[in-house]
């Protein structure tokens, strides 16, 4: 098992330019993180010169992306607007290649009120099958996930109500696609993880190791201090035999001491389980 990390506690600081992504290589380094994980909306020249620039930042600190957070909205109503998703994530991935990361996750899309359950669920499937075999011209891998809501979003996702997430994981099943499983997300939705986990485990790529003192909405605290069943997940996984990426969202607000804290919370629950 490798630890990597969202820097959600950063996240406000990075966007508007106050850190560099070479500073936050240099936390997760001095925290010892195998690998570091970005959002695209870090990236906001896409241009060949400032993803190289981007990644050298990175490597001159001795880290490395392993995974990049995307956004697609796949169960928009407007079909022209699912193209441009599509187009759009075309891109991302491309950018996440430049970085020199392994992993982009990808979303369902938002709970638009004027769709059915039927639609969301096909139009989800298509989308993320299609961006199986967009990836392959990057080199990336796409890994789905049971996620919550952006802030970039307006609702929350679809695929937050886990019947439909393992819907849609089952409507997918066939063209290959992984699961970037969110240990959180599922609690914001009162729903035991645990049998969410052991229904998808055979499919799950990377784990989103994140806590929440709520459900409802997510309230991120430090890894360990909310309400995540860590050591029964944890154990999940390594009944399964998984061995892959926990890439933590670090979102408790403590800075450099958070990702610490979170870093060796994961270690060590993972070695006691």
């Amino acid at each position: 098992m490798k630890v990597s990390c969202l820097p959600v506690s950063f996240f406000d600081e990075i966007v508007d330019g106050r850190m560099t992504l070479g500073q936050w290589a240099r936390i997760g380094a001095d925290a010892g993180l195998d690998a570091i994980d970005l959002s695209i909306l870090f990236v906001p020249d896409h241009s060949d010169d400032a993803v190289r620039a981007a990644r050298q930042q990175i490597q001159a600190e001795g880290m490395q992306v392993q995974m990049i957070t995307t956004y697609p909205d796949f169960t928009h109503p407007d079909s022209a607007e699912r193209q441009g998703q599509r187009e759009t994530l075309d891109e991302q991935m491309r950018v996440a290649a430049g970085l020199g990361a392994e992993l982009v996750r990808v979303t369902a899309g938002q709970h638009h009120p004027d769709i059915s359950r039927e639609d969301g669920i096909r139009w989800a499937a298509e989308g993320l099958c299609w961006a199986v075999d967009a990836a392959d011209d990057y080199g990336v891998v796409p890994v789905f996930e049971n996620h919550a809501q952006p802030g970039c979003w307006d609702l929350p996702d679809f695929s937050l109500v886990a019947e439909n997430f393992l819907e849609i994981v089952r409507c997918t099943e066939d063209c290959g696609l992984g699961i970037n499983f969110d240990t959180a997300n599922t609690v914001v939705d009162d729903t035991d993880p645990v049998p969410v986990l052991e229904e998808v485990v055979d499919r799950v790529i990377s784990v989103h190791a994140a806590d929440t003192s709520t459900t409802g909405t997510l309230t991120h605290v430090l890894l360990g201090a909310g309400l995540v069943p860590f050591e029964d997940l944890f154990g999940v996984l390594k009944r399964a035999g998984w061995d892959g990426w926990i890439c933590m969202e670090e979102g408790s607000g403590l800075g450099e001491e958070g990702v610490c804290q979170a870093a060796q919370f994961v270690r060590c629950t993972w070695e006691q389980v």
